[in-house]
């Protein structure tokens, strides 16, 4: 049973978001506050966070950045305010995906299982590429420039994990989109660009493997 952690100080969403994710399976715990949902995640694990942004104690950007210093959980951001900036500076610390309220529910218990779906068959992969000096594992969701490990975001793994295993291949961004966040996204294509920038920060001199074809997207180079 997939356990899901709901973030949220509105007790009202929080039942709400309980009551369909118990409907679907979920095995549901609660916190009131990002201070409390980072103390609730060092002592227990879960398959995927559903977490407010505008909350007392701590925020829940901050939340989910103390919470990546530990575990790699993916995460589905809500917030009443939907201005792009929010949106991309969400996807930039690490968020799986943006919802703005009032939100579906049932859309909300969709991305979910998309997420989901979209991790477990990289975890179930035995896939591990080696370019040179920079090698991918797959299923230990790794990364290894000459032999010291990098730390990326849960995104930044996806995308990387994607480019590589089509190599050779021009992707378009709306292409990325599509296959990576799993849905019609709601934004510009920019938030590829931004991604595409800070995983090229942390390959190093492997950052050319990434190329950017003009007008079209981008191609991974072996």
């Amino acid at each position: 049973m997939s356990r899901l952690l709901i973030v949220d100080d509105e007790q009202k969403i929080r039942e709400v978001i309980r009551e369909y994710a118990e409907f679907n399976g979920f095995e549901v715990s609660e916190a009131e506050d990002g201070m409390d949902a980072v103390e609730i995640c060092r002592e227990e694990d879960f398959d995927i966070i559903v977490m407010d942004v505008m909350m007392p104690k701590l925020d829940g950007f901050s939340a989910v950045k103390a919470i990546r210093e530990f575990k790699d959980i993916p995460v589905i951001m809500l917030s009443a305010r939907g201005e792009e900036y929010d949106k991309l500076f969400g996807f930039e610390i690490g968020a799986d995906d943006y919802m703005v309220k009032p939100f579906s529910p049932k859309e909300l218990m969709a991305r979910v299982g998309v997420i989901l779906a979209r991790r477990a068959p990289a975890e179930d992969a035995g896939t591990r590429l080696i370019f040179d000096g920079l090698e991918i594992d797959i299923p230990a969701r790794s990364v290894h420039v000459d032999g010291a490990a990098v730390e990326l975001t849960p995104k930044e793994y996806e995308l990387l994990f994607y480019l590589a295993q089509n190599k050779g291949i021009a992707l378009s961004r709306d292409k990325l989109l599509q296959d990576i966040w799993g849905y019609d996204y709601f934004g510009d294509d920019r938030t590829i660009d931004t991604h595409i920038k800070n995983l090229r920060n942390n390959l190093g001199p492997y950052r050319d493997k990434i190329t950017t074809l003009r007008g079209v997207g981008y191609k991974f180079e072996a």
